[in-house]
């Protein structure tokens, strides 16, 4: 019956019964049965491979890089200083220490708490006659240092018992901010509060003052101190300890050769993002134009195009730059020093176990070194002093660098004389002692890494995404010898003309560095910004956000501005962009201090006053948040003590209810501030 539709035949009954499984029961059963086997032997074949794979993950290799204590014990060290740096300086101060350990009956190394597991550090104590120092800066108002943050955490969240382990903390902070080495004090306090055993005083620097003098005065009490404890004894000995080797290389390939990069080599020629301090992004300059009318000074606003580089950032945002030297000089000190700048180097760790294989990326050219990576423009610090003494002919002059590197009160009267109040940058000194000739090499040791600069920027990211803008003021003064001290970075940005003579485009490595700096969450809420000079520059970013909110439709809250400058007609920077906002009524209010139009000076404090019962209903019952942008060291502190004044007189407190109430606002990111001194 093959090809015949049975279906409707009444004449024919079915003879045959129906089998006991269908084609699709088989079917479906076959599947099943397959897809057991398989899963049955990839199960089987991933257990037996799991083994082998975890086999080769070398997880004793990844522990033993994040241990210090491994590493102090695999190196014969006792000592080990770790730094929380921003600017590079307590990494130095750093350095310093643990080179000077061996002078001192300890071996030391250096640490940067990024790279290391800090929960370790209970077990210091396993190691004899063991010692932690930590060189901490404070950064922004009250902070850790980006390196250093994990490491507060870690504090901050764990009660481990350092019973056994040895301290000391020295702290680097400026006096004119409010948290005054906080990170140092905070340090110090916690781990005795765990169960360290603190063997010298807290140091405490102030960069207002003179920080150099204020750690060789501690550094001084705290190596007999060490001794003491210990019962070691100084070695005596005061030579020079070279700590990295000069190599030439004999066949050289170029392209092998920094340049000027910050990290990964031809960083400059082939950009990958993220970019960040050790891969800047390389911005072409879109805008340079000063914005002073008239006067002596020289202000400028700057945009960079950031176009395609996936950065991101908010208004109140810092934008650092790295700068480079003025030709001029390096030329003259590979002159004096008889140098041929254009020899390729590299300056190798004799501590072959040290993190820190180079000074600066190496190999480069003494050039490149001097232009790029190396700070020859500031005073040199007096350990650069006393290892370059040995170089003078003139015994005077040995003498004379020796004490100024001591810490006798003559030695440091000389050295705040002749180095630090006369400006004398490395090639001063070199030209005004011509029997010092240090070999270049060690020079370039010696010399500090030349640092990025830090702006706040100018403009808001959801207005401007792709560009970022500085405003700047000209570094530039004649110094007690008849010199003229031009600051690096800012002298660098002036002269960056949009296209240069043979049509490129200047560029400027940069990366943006986040602040806590923000405007209110809620639009409604009201905001005054007080920002006089250059300490214009997030309001710019404000305002612009403010004007963009007010766009979309949103609720904005009173906008409040009190700038100040020197004449109207001078330095009233943005006056055209800051008059729009005012008439778009963006800026509900703008306060101008013109400290010099008339006989006696005027400044923003002064206007503050004047509207002091509204700055109190404001304050007191709107909600609003305060903003202070600029000079810390005398803007920042008649500022503070103004509102103390408007919250005494308006709002009937005590000076001490005062304080407080202002401390409260700043505890709640009601008073913000971005100073610099």
């Amino acid at each position: 019956a093959a090809g015949v539709d049975l279906s409707d035949s009444p004449d024919v009954a079915p003879v045959e019964e129906e089998p006991l499984f269908t084609n699709l029961d088989i079917f479906l059963f076959s599947l099943i049965v397959g897809l057991l086997i398989y899963w049955f032997l990839s199960r089987k074949k991933t257990e037996e491979t799991i083994p082998e794979f975890k086999r080769l993950t070398p997880v004793v290799t990844l522990q033993r890089e994040t241990s210090f204590i491994e590493k102090m014990k695999k190196t014969n060290r006792n000592m080990v200083v770790f730094y929380g740096s921003q600017t590079g300086t307590a990494e130095e101060f750093c350095g310093r220490l643990s080179k000077d350990a061996q002078r001192y009956g300890m071996r030391g190394m250096s640490a940067d708490p990024e790279e290391y597991d800090m929960s370790e550090l209970p077990r210091l104590a396993e190691i004899d006659n063991s010692l932690a120092v930590f060189c901490m800066a404070t950064y922004g108002e009250g902070d850790p240092t980006d390196n250093a943050q994990d490491f507060y955490d870690w504090m901050q969240e764990n009660d481990e018992d350092l019973k056994g382990v040895n301290f000391a903390v020295f702290g680097l902070g400026n006096k004119t901010y409010e948290h005054f080495n906080a990170m140092g004090k905070y340090t110090d306090k916690r781990l005795e509060e765990l169960g360290g055993k603190r063997i010298y005083d807290l140091g405490m620097g102030d960069d207002d003052g003179n920080l150099e003098e204020d750690f060789v005065s501690w550094k001084e009490q705290f190596w007999p101190a060490v001794c003491e404890h210990f019962g070691v004894e100084a070695t005596g000995d005061d030579t020079s300890i070279r700590q990295y080797e000069l190599v030439v290389p004999t066949d050289i390939n170029m392209n092998k050769v920094y340049t000027g990069e910050m990290g990964r080599l031809k960083s400059f020629e082939t950009q990958k993002p993220p970019f960040d301090a050790k891969n800047p992004y390389l911005a072409t300059v879109a805008v340079n134009r000063q914005l002073n009318q008239s006067g002596d000074r020289h202000l400028m606003h700057i945009e960079l195009d950031i176009s395609g580089s996936k950065i991101r950032y908010d208004s109140g945002d810092h934008v650092a730059v790295y700068p480079v030297n003025d030709v001029s000089i390096v030329n003259r000190i590979g002159q004096i020093l008889d140098a041929d700048l254009d020899t390729v180097i590299s300056l190798n760790n004799l501590d072959e176990e040290s993190n820190k294989k180079h000074p600066f990326p190496c190999p480069t050219t003494y050039r490149t070194a001097l232009t790029h990576y190396l700070d020859i423009t500031n005073p040199p610090r007096t350990n650069v002093l006393f290892e370059l003494a040995q170089y003078a002919t003139d015994p005077k002059d040995q003498d004379t660098l020796r004490k100024m590197a001591s810490a006798s009160p003559e030695g440091k009267g000389l050295y705040q004389s002749w180095v630090l109040d006369a400006q004398r940058n490395i090639l001063a000194v070199l030209e005004d002692m011509p029997s010092l000739h240090p070999t270049i090499d060690h020079l370039c040791e010696l010399l500090p890494r030349l640092q990025a600069r830090y702006y706040s920027i100018a403009s808001s990211g959801k207005v401007y995404p792709t560009m970022v803008s500085i405003c700047a003021v000209v570094v530039e003064f004649q110094t007690s010898t008849g010199r003229t001290f031009n600051g690096v970075a800012t002298n660098w940005l002036k002269n960056k003309v949009v296209v240069t003579d043979n049509g490129h485009k200047a560029t400027v490595p940069m990366y943006v560095r986040k602040s806590q700096f923000r405007l209110p969450f809620k639009a409604s809420n009201p905001v005054v910004m007080i920002g006089p000079g250059t300490g214009i520059a997030p309001f710019m970013g404000f305002l612009q956000e403010r004007g963009w909110m007010k766009e979309q439709g949103k609720d904005v809250g009173e906008t409040i501005l009190y700038f100040g400058c020197r004449r109207r007609n001078e330095d009233f920077l943005y006056q055209q962009e800051l008059e729009e906002f005012e008439k778009a009524g963006v800026l509900t209010q703008l306060n101008v201090a013109f400290s010099r139009d008339q006989e006696g000076k005027v400044y923003v404090q002064h206007l503050l006053k004047k509207n002091k019962e509204h700055l109190w209903k404001l304050i007191h019952t709107d909600n609003a948040h305060l903003y202070i942008c600029g000079d810390a060291r005398n803007m920042a502190r008649d500022v503070q003590n103004t509102f103390y004044d408007i919250a005494e007189e308006v709002g009937g407190l005590t000076h001490t209810q005062a304080v407080a109430y202002i401390k409260k606002l700043m505890t709640k990111g009601r008073y913000s501030l971005d100073v610099w001194s």
